[in-house]
């Protein structure tokens, strides 16, 4: 489950570079490894830098009043500033800035067909493959949303994108919609954000997401346009983990989905215990839940270290074990010689989760009952994703 950034766009009759700058700001909890602003003024510009947000554009400014911006997780591609993004794509019809979150999974076999043909690449991620494709198509038709439209026919896998066409805002989803979407407005100024949350801070009304398959293009009025046929399927891990709790995805509350799945686990694996304590802070919410519903008291009894980021986005696992040490600390008064549910949000690797096990025992905790609230991740069979599909689903509700 590698597909976390986050994308961000905006159309406005202001400068936009300090929207942009707060949207992703808000968003950093998407991506912590690099950060980008694009922003049109006769010519796009572009800056980007590895690290947050905050370091990335310090003492930086970029005029215009159209501009998208990206914080990265690396998905596809090595974690290096030349896959920093937005991408900035120069040709013979012209120039346009691609932001991306998702994977696209049939990337190295376009990217080898292109190369073939004489392309080039200067970075091993899939956001220049799509780039380059819809290059190649606009060149062929002659009309960059019908490129964009013949693009999207040969891409298999997820992407939310912005993109910055001199001063036109457009984004594109999926077919299946996967990775979240949003558009928001104020008075005559839109903005598309990968999550509600941004467009909390900046006082935007959020107006609906954007469709699966849609192409939708912000310039002196909005047109919707749509790619190939539409087949919704949203990610469990969006509601469970990357997004943030305060964020409406397809029009459903994060926080109430994670309580509602707490409230199911005290159903679905009841226990005898003294305590339910989360896993900061995706695991917070799911565990009020479970409390709720059990009747089980609630405590912290881990302590998380603010100054540490998410273990799960560091691109190394030395990195994520000396993170999860240095981040979450038990408190020894509250799980000493007591019976703990221990609710967190989901199992990815497992590496973490058994350091935090391990670390409570040490701390006297008398038993540990793990409760996790997103279903089985399973690839091998279409029944069983059909399964676990139907099981999120039922969550949900």
């Amino acid at each position: 489950m590698q597909e976390k950034c986050a994308v961000f766009g905006i159309k406005s009759n202001e400068d936009v570079f300090q929207s942009i700058f707060y949207g992703l700001y808000s968003l950093q909890h998407r991506g912590q490894e690099s950060a980008g602003i694009a922003v049109y003024s006769n010519e796009i510009r572009v800056h980007k830098e590895m690290g947050l947000v905050s370091e990335v554009f310090k003492n930086v400014y970029l005029s215009g009043n159209t501009g998208i911006g990206h914080v990265r997780y690396s998905t596809t591609g090595e974690s290096k500033l030349e896959n920093a993004q937005p991408f900035l794509i120069n040709y013979s019809k012209g120039s346009f800035a691609i932001a991306h979150n998702g994977n696209i999974f049939n990337a190295e076999e376009l990217k080898l067909s292109m190369e073939s043909k004489g392309g080039v690449f200067t970075t091993t991620s899939d956001t220049e493959v799509i780039a380059h494709l819809i290059a190649q198509e606009h060149l062929k038709t002659g009309d960059f949303i019908k490129g964009i439209k013949n693009a999207m026919k040969q891409l298999l896998g997820s992407y939310s994108i912005t993109i910055l066409f001199e001063d036109t805002l457009i984004a594109v989803r999926d077919p299946k919609g996967v990775r979240p979407l949003v558009l928001g407005q104020k008075e005559s100024s839109y903005v598309i954000a990968s999550e509600s949350c941004a467009l909390d801070v900046l006082e935007y009304d959020l107006v609906r997401d954007v469709k699966p398959s849609e192409i939708l293009v912000i310039a002196d009025k909005m047109e919707s346009h749509f790619g190939p046929k539409a087949n919704p399927s949203h990610c469990m891990f969006e509601y469970v983990y990357f997004a943030r709790p305060d964020s409406i995805l397809n029009k459903v509350s994060v926080y109430d989905v994670r309580q509602n799945l707490g409230r199911n686990l005290a159903k679905e694996g009841k226990v005898d215990a003294d305590l339910v304590i989360p896993v900061p802070d995706s695991g917070i919410t799911t565990a009020v839940g479970y409390a709720r519903e059990s009747g089980i008291p609630y405590a912290e009894g881990l302590m998380k270290n603010r100054y540490i980021g998410r273990t799960f986005i560091l691109p190394k696992q030395d990195q994520r074990d000396l993170s999860v040490r240095v981040k979450l600390n038990p408190i020894k008064s509250q799980v000493d010689g007591k019976r703990i549910v221990l609710v967190d949000d989901s199992i990815v690797r497992g590496t973490t989760l058994k350091r935090i096990i391990q670390a409570l025992k040490k701390a006297g905790a008398k038993e540990v009952h793990v409760r996790i609230s997103c279903p089985p991740h399973k690839v091998s069979l279409p029944l069983r994703n059909r399964h676990a599909n139907q099981r999120a689903v039922y969550r949900i509700k």
